[in-house]
C-alpha cells in the first residue's frame, strides 16, 4: 500500500475546498461535513474502497454508504475524482433542478451512489443489511468463495447516532457479528441547532461496545495514516467496526467548530478564507492533476485489477454455479413456477396462514428468498420451514429474526435488496407498520422489491383492543407513491398477492392479511390471479345486462358484501361484487377495463372496508356511501366489535338502501 504524502494532502484540500465550491455555487448546502470529514474519506476511498467506476455495478464491489447523507457535495466530488460518470458540470450544477447531483444522494440519479440517503439512520440500517446480504450469499455460495467476498463502510454523524432507528440496526449487527461491516463517525460534537452537549450525552464507543461491536478511536480527523491503521485493524476483526474519528465541524472555514456551518453556505468571504487557511489558490472547480492521477492509480485500477481478476476466477467456475449465481442476481423466476403455487376449491383458512403456505413453495423454488419477522414469526407465519435460523454460524440459512425493531426490520430489509442477489419480506402487525414506514417510503424511492407482510388487518384482532386494531394504516401505505397494497380476501387472492410481489421489480408490495379465517370465495380459483393483477375485478356479476348497484370489498369484507348481495336479490335488487385487493393495480388498469368494472352510469354503490373511508369516494362517488370505521377500536370479541362498527351483511343492505335512488338509470329487463 502506498504511502500517504503531500499530494494526498493536497486530496483533502481539494475534496474540501471543490465541496464548499459546490454548495456556494447552488446557494444551499452543507460544508460542515465535508469539511470535516475529507481526511477520512479519502483515506478510505483512496486505499480501501474496492469499486470498478467502468463497472459501478459490478456485484463483488465494496459498498460504501453516506448515511449522513446531506454531505453529499463530498460524495459526488470523490465520484467525480474516481472517474464515475460525474461530470465538473455535474459539480457545477450541483442541488439544481434536474441535476445529476441532487441535494442529498438519490440511489438511480448518478452511478456510485449506493443508496438513498438523508433521513438520518436509515443509512447505517441499510449498510447492516447489505453486510449481511454479503455474509449469507458468501455462504451460500461457498463453494465458490471468490464469488462473494467484499465490505461494506457507512459513514455516519452525531444525528445518525441519535435516532432511534442506529440502535435497532446497530444491534442486530452486533448479534450478528458481521465482521465485515466497518463504519465511520465523523465525531465533531456539533448537530445543526448547537453542540450535541444540548441532547447527547452518550458515550457512543461504549454503546457499541455493548452492541458487540470492536470500537476505536482517532483523535487527530486530519491524521490519515492514523486512520488508515484504525481501518487496516477494522478489517482484521471478527465483529463489525465502529471507528470515531475526532473532526472539527467546517474545518478551515472562518466559524469551524459551530453549527453555523453545518448547513449555510460559506459566503464569499468564508470561502476566501477557507482557501487562505488551506493555501489553495487553484482556479474554481479545479482537480489538479497531480491529485487526478493519484486517484486513478489508487481507485480507478486498482478496482478495475480486482474486477478483472474476480470475472476469471468467475469464468473458472462449473457452469451450474454461474448460472444459478447469475439468476439470483438478476431475480430470476423459474418458467414453471407460478405451476407450483397452490390453489383452493374449499375450506376456509387466515390469509396469514395461505402466505405461509405460499412462503415454503417460493422458498423451495428461489434460493435467494431470504426473509423474518420483528420477533412475530411465529404469528406472522413469516418462517421458512426447511430452514434454521441465520446467525453468525449459520449465515446460509434462510430466517432472520429481526427483534422487535421494525424500523430497524425495513432498514435492513432495503439494504438486502440493495445488495442484490435475494429476494426479501419482513413481518410484523399491521398496526405497527408505522414504526416501518419511514423505511417503506425509501424502499419506494428506490424502487426496491421488498415484500412486508403486515398480519392482524384489522379491528376483527378483537379482544387485543384499539392499540391493535389498525384503522389508518391501509390507507396510509397506499398514500405512499410507488407503494402497491394488496389486501386479498380469500386464500386464492392471498396466492395471486404473493405472485404480484415475487414479480415486482421496481416498487415494494404490502400484503395485508388476516388473523380471522377466510373461506374459499366462489369463483376466485379461477379469477383471482388475473383480478389481483388488475387490482380490482367483478367477483360476482349481477343477473341481468347491467347492475342496479355496486358493492365495492377488499378483504375478509369481500364476504360479507356477497351475502349483503344474495339478500338484496332476495328483495328484487341485483346488484355487482367488485373485489379491490388493491387500488394501486387497479389505477394502473385502462379506462375502458375500469368502466367494465365499475360502469360509470351505475351511481349506487357502497364501499366496504375495515379502515379509515377516506380515499374510497374516488369509487363510490357522490351518491355512493363507505362503511368504514374513522375512529378507534375497542377491545371485545371479533364479532361484538365487527357488529357494533357496522360490518354485517345487514348494515351493508340497509346502507345501500338508503342510498338516492338514480332516476336517469334506465328501468332494466331480468
Amino acid at each position: 500500500m502506498q504511502k500517504f504524502d503531500e499530494i494526498d494532502d493536497l486530496a483533502v484540500a481539494n475534496l474540501r475546498v471543490l465541496s464548499a465550491e459546490m454548495i456556494e455555487r447552488a446557494g444551499s448546502g452543507h460544508p460542515g461535513l465535508p469539511l470535516g470529514a475529507a481526511p477520512m474519506l479519502w483515506a478510505l476511498w483512496s486505499r480501501h474502497l474496492r469499486i470498478d467506476p467502468q463497472q459501478p455495478q459490478w456485484s463483488n464491489r465494496d459498498r460504501f454508504v453516506l448515511s449522513a447523507g446531506h454531505g453529499s457535495a463530498i460524495l459526488y466530488s470523490l465520484l467525480h475524482m474516481s472517474g464515475f460518470q460525474v461530470t465538473m458540470a455535474d459539480l457545477q450544477h450541483f442541488r439544481q433542478f434536474g441535476s445529476h447531483t441532487p441535494g442529498h444522494p438519490e440511489l438511480g440519479v448518478v452511478d456510485g451512489v449506493e443508496a438513498t440517503t438523508g433521513p438520518l439512520g436509515q443509512g447505517l440500517g441499510m449498510a447492516v443489511g447489505m453486510a449481511l446480504a454479503e455474509r449469507h450469499l458468501a455462504a451460500q455460495f461457498a463453494n465458490a468463495p471468490q464469488l462473494v467476498d467484499h465490505y461494506t463502510y457507512a459513514l455516519v454523524g452525531d444525528g445518525d447516532l441519535m435516532e432511534g432507528v442506529s440502535h435497532e440496526a446497530a444491534s442486530f449487527a452486533g448479534n450478528q457479528q458481521l465482521s465485515k461491516l466497518i463504519v465511520l463517525y465523523d465525531d465533531n460534537s456539533v448537530s445543526l441547532d448547537g453542540p450535541t452537549s444540548r441532547s447527547f450525552r452518550t458515550d457512543v464507543n461504549q454503546r457499541f461496545d455493548s452492541y458487540g461491536w470492536a470500537t476505536q478511536t482517532v483523535t487527530d480527523g486530519n491524521d490519515l495514516r492514523a486512520i488508515n491503521a484504525a481501518i487496516e485493524r477494522a478489517k482484521q476483526e471478527t465483529r463489525p467496526s465502529l471507528i470515531a474519528v475526532k473532526t472539527t465541524i467546517g474545518y478551515g472555514a472562518p466559524q469551524a467548530g459551530t453549527n453555523a456551518v453545518h448547513g449555510n453556505p460559506l459566503g464569499a468571504a468564508g470561502l476566501a478564507s477557507l482557501r487562505a487557511t488551506l493555501n489553495w489558490d487553484a482556479a474554481p472547480f479545479t482537480v489538479l492533476p497531480a491529485i487526478a492521477k493519484r486517484a486513478h492509480e489508487l481507485i480507478q485500477r486498482r478496482g478495475q485489477a480486482a474486477h478483472v481478476q474476480w470475472q476469471a476466477q468467475r469464468d473458472q467456475l462449473p457452469v451450474a454455479t454461474q448460472r444459478q449465481f447469475d439468476q439470483q442476481l438478476h431475480n430470476g423466476l423459474p418458467v414453471d413456477l407460478a405451476t407450483s403455487l397452490p390453489t383452493f376449491d374449499e375450506g376456509a383458512q387466515a390469509s396469514r396462514m395461505t402466505s405461509h403456505t405460499v412462503i415454503q413453495q417460493l422458498a423451495d423454488r428461489l434460493p435467494g428468498l431470504l426473509g423474518g419477522a420483528a420477533d412475530l414469526a411465529s404469528s406472522n407465519k413469516t418462517t421458512i420451514e426447511t430452514d434454521q435460523l441465520a446467525t453468525p454460524a449459520s449465515p446460509e440459512q434462510r430466517n432472520l429474526a429481526f427483534g422487535v425493531r421494525e424500523f430497524g426490520m425495513g432498514t435492513i430489509l432495503n439494504g438486502l435488496a440493495l445488495h442484490g442477489g435475494l429476494r426479501v419480506f419482513g413481518g410484523t402487525f399491521l398496526v405497527f407498520s408505522d414504526y416501518t414506514r419511514a423505511a417503506i417510503r425509501l424502499a419506494a424511492m428506490m424502487k426496491l422489491p421488498v415484500t412486508y407482510v403486515f398480519t392482524h388487518d384489522s379491528i376483527a384482532v378483537g379482544e387485543d383492543g384499539p392499540t391493535h386494531q389498525p384503522i389508518e394504516q391501509v390507507m396510509s401505505l397506499r398514500l405512499i407513491p410507488n407503494v402497491t397494497v394488496i389486501r386479498p380476501a380469500d386464500p386464492n387472492e392471498t396466492v395471486a398477492a404473493w405472485w404480484q410481489a415475487i414479480n415486482a421489480t421496481n416498487h415494494p408490495t404490502v400484503l395485508v392479511l388476516t388473523r380471522q379465517n377466510l373461506a374459499v370465495l366462489p369463483h376466485s380459483k379461477s379469477l383471482a390471479m388475473t383480478g389481483v393483477a388488475r387490482g380490482g375485478y367483478v367477483l360476482s356479476p349481477q343477473r341481468g345486462k347491467q347492475p342496479m348497484g355496486i358493492l365495492i370489498a377488499s378483504g375478509s369484507e369481500v364476504d360479507l358484501a356477497l351475502q349483503a348481495q344474495a339478500k338484496l336479490a332476495a328483495q328484487g335488487t341485483d346488484v355487482s361484487v367488485v373485489s379491490m385487493p388493491s387500488m394501486e393495480n387497479f389505477a394502473r388498469q385502462s379506462a375502458t377495463y375500469q368502466a367494465q368494472v365499475l360502469p360509470p352510469q351505475v351511481r349506487r354503490r357502497v364501499a366496504i372496508e375495515m379502515g379509515a373511508t377516506l380515499g374510497w369516494e374516488r369509487y363510490v362517488g357522490l351518491d355512493g356511501a363507505v362503511i368504514g370505521i374513522d375512529h378507534f377500536g375497542a377491545s371485545g370479541a371479533a364479532e361484538q366489535v365487527l357488529a357494533a362498527n357496522g360490518f354485517t351483511a345487514e348494515d351493508i343492505v340497509q346502507t345501500y338502501q338508503r342510498l338516492p335512488i338514480d332516476t336517469t338509470q334506465q328501468l332494466r329487463v331480468i
